[in-house]
């Protein structure tokens, strides 16, 4: 059985308050092409280049610009955005969703599938797959199950059954990884898929009932399903936690990993086999120390240097725990870090570890021995809000990169000095995706703006010549609300940032309010919403 103590420490470093002025950033590097938001949920990086979601935009060696996809239609002018990435040399494949609007609110769906094997330049988009409609004499509201309404599948010689899937909503494709030709996804109601021709055509790979470990082609099995009243053997996630998919991992033995809603499944010929001899063994919550810490497997990575894997898990019910886990035995036994802490995704860099969480980024210089809480992230002109989750991280040859609801934040020294790159709204001139945008001197988002859900509101302006700068919010009153900065400061361009918060510290009431920059050059001011 292992033990394992962690041991956390905080650096203590200034906080920045949530009103003041940062920067500044030289007008000239005002960018064109710059990413598309703020929140950026998935990254892949190969060598000196990183891809990011969701508009498939990339970087090389920390450029200022951001490449734009142009030949990725279904991005660019399209409704499909990134929700998965992988790469090796020149090659990118993605797994692009959407937001479907259904009765109940919109739900997140597949839309396809991008390859391009010439570092981005060139794109073929390959259709999420779907099974036919069912026959005509098919009666979906029929009290008595109907098989042929269902489509039939082989597994070691037995026939069985499984749930018709004729439309995306549900099926987002959540992870995806490949190796040569084959494509494996992992795509949520639609389980795990995978394509032996790069994308052209898709199976679905049988995965164990929840209730089995050992799942091989020798034996016979039941997913058990309810129809009305009846039980019936039938492949469906809605009556198995373990047939939705969240993460895949096709490791560098050749060895499938497949994170479900009921826990890991690593197979030794999922690559290979046919879809009708794929075996599994699955490991589950059990409560032991040397277990998982929940079901939910989200994000699977393997460090490239110590060939460790690493899951993340989160609270499919009750008494399981948030955390990580990894093992060096093939999934024999795990050791659990930062219990507790929600994390979305884990990325390596020389022996260092960087875990992104809703509650921050943790780094572990030794391994995952042992962990730090990152500060608030701050670069020389601008800052990640305090509050920020943190999605997604990968490494370049020299950097680390972190994907947050805030922005990207990189670092060459592993996390002792940040740059972070932000939507790029330059005052004049736009940018890639409004680029015909009027040219302003300042503006605010933001706008409207609610201090519960965005914690900050950034009023970006430009310092014209050296000299003292006075940033003042009123209400339509003009009784002054809070002074955010009033100190000299070079030329350049600047944000202020404020929180809704009056100088005195009480959150303000809902309702427009007025911010007036006094520089040398003389006085600028504009209008926010603040609508909590």
């Amino acid at each position: 059985m292992k033990k394992h103590y962690l041991i956390f420490t905080f650096m203590l470093l200034p906080v920045l308050s949530q009103a003041q002025v940062i920067g500044p950033q030289d007008p000239s590097i005002d960018k064109f092409n710059t990413i598309r938001q703020n929140s950026v949920s998935t990254i892949a990086a190969f060598g000196d280049t990183v891809w990011i979601s969701p508009a498939l935009n990339r970087n090389i060696e920390n450029a200022a610009e951001w490449y734009y996809p142009e030949n990725a239609e279904e991005v660019v002018n399209g409704i499909g955005r990134v929700f998965s990435l992988s790469l090796a040399e020149d090659t990118v494949v993605t797994g692009l969703g959407f937001s479907a609007e259904g009765p109940g609110g919109s739900v997140p769906a597949g839309y396809g599938f991008y390859t391009s094997i010439d570092g981005g330049e060139n794109w073929t988009f390959h259709d999420f797959p779907l099974d036919p409609d069912p026959p005509t004499t098919c009666d979906p509201g029929s009290s008595n199950y109907d098989p042929s309404c269902d489509i039939t599948f082989q597994y070691g010689g037995e026939t069985y059954t499984r749930i018709r899937t004729t439309v995306s909503e549900q099926s987002p494709p959540y992870a995806i990884d490949f190796n040569g030709d084959v494509i494996l996804v992992s795509a949520w109601a639609s389980g795990l898929l995978r394509s032996t021709d790069f994308g052209a055509t898709w199976k679905r790979i049988i995965l164990p009932p929840s209730d089995v470990i050992n799942f091989s082609p020798d034996n016979t099995y039941e997913w058990n399903s309810q129809y009305d009243s009846q039980s019936i053997n039938r492949y469906d996630p809605r009556g198995d936690n373990n047939l939705f998919g969240f993460g895949v991992l096709i490791d560098s033995q050749e060895r499938v990993w497949f994170g479900s809603a009921g826990g890991i499944n690593i197979s030794e010929n999922a690559l290979t086999a046919p879809t009708d001899s794929v075996s599994w063994n699955r490991v589950r919550f059990d409560n032991s120390p040397d277990g998982l810490l929940g079901d939910w497997i989200i994000a699977i990575k393997e460090d490239p240097q110590t060939k460790r894997i690493w899951l993340t898990n989160w609270i499919a019910e009750q008494p399981q725990k948030q955390g990580v886990v990894y093992t060096d035995d093939g999934g024999e036994t795990f050791t659990q870090v930062l219990i507790g802490e929600r994390i979305n995704d884990i990325g390596f860099k020389d022996g260092y570890v960087f875990a992104a969480g809703d509650n921050g980024l943790f780094i572990s210089e030794d391994g995952g021995n042992s962990w730090i809480k990152s500060p608030q992230i701050k670069s020389p002109n601008t800052i990640i809000k305090s509050s920020a989750q943190y999605f997604a991280v990968a490494s370049t040859t020299e950097r680390v990169w972190v994907g947050t609801d805030d922005g990207i934040a990189s670092t060459d020294d592993y996390g002792f000095s940040w740059e972070i790159t932000r939507v790029d709204f330059p005052l004049t001139g736009g940018n890639r995706y409004e680029p015909d945008a009027r040219n302003v001197n300042t503006y605010a988002y933001p706008n409207p703006f609610s201090p519960t859900i965005h914690k900050l509101v950034r009023i970006k302006f430009e310092v014209e010549a050296q000299g003292n700068v006075r940033v003042r919010v009123f209400d339509l009153g003009m009784n002054l609300v809070r002074e955010i900065e009033n100190n000299s400061f070079a030329s350049g361009i600047y944000e202020a940032v404020w929180d809704g918060y009056d100088g005195k510290g009480r959150k303000v009431a809902n309702a427009p309010y007025i911010y007036i920059i006094e520089t040398e050059s003389g006085q600028i001011n504009g209008k926010i919403l603040l609508a909590d």
